[in-house]
């Protein structure tokens, strides 16, 4: 059964307060984490949105920072997908990605507009 599968992102205030090397470096992490979650098998991501311009500081719940909407085949995928956020070091590796953003999926089935 496919899962249409809406990743809600949010920023915290550790990347608020990140110097400017530590910030690129997290967005470096990012693209890993996104690179990552487009690589899964039976993922497919539809398409990702960005609200850093109208909603500013840290995203704690909804309002989030940014949405991956994706079809993914199965539960385990899901969970894995945001797994990416435990597990993408960022700089050296120290700290992981999940120390500067949070990941909550929401899981639902494509909903078709009748003609």
């Amino acid at each position: 059964m496919m899962h249409r599968v809406l990743f809600c992102c949010g920023i915290n205030q550790n990347f608020m307060n990140a110097t400017a090397e530590e910030a690129k470096q997290v967005w470096e992490a990012t693209r890993e984490m996104l690179q990552g979650i487009d690589g899964l098998p039976g993922l497919t991501i539809l398409g990702i949105m960005d609200d850093d311009r109208i909603q500013v500081g840290p995203s704690l719940a909804a309002p989030w920072t940014f949405y991956i909407m994706a079809d993914v085949e199965d539960y385990e995928s899901i969970v894995e997908a945001c797994n990416f956020f435990r597990t993408t070091p960022v700089g050296d590796g120290t700290y992981k990605l999940w120390k500067y953003c949070r990941v909550e999926a929401r899981i639902g089935r494509e909903l078709v507009v009748p003609e």
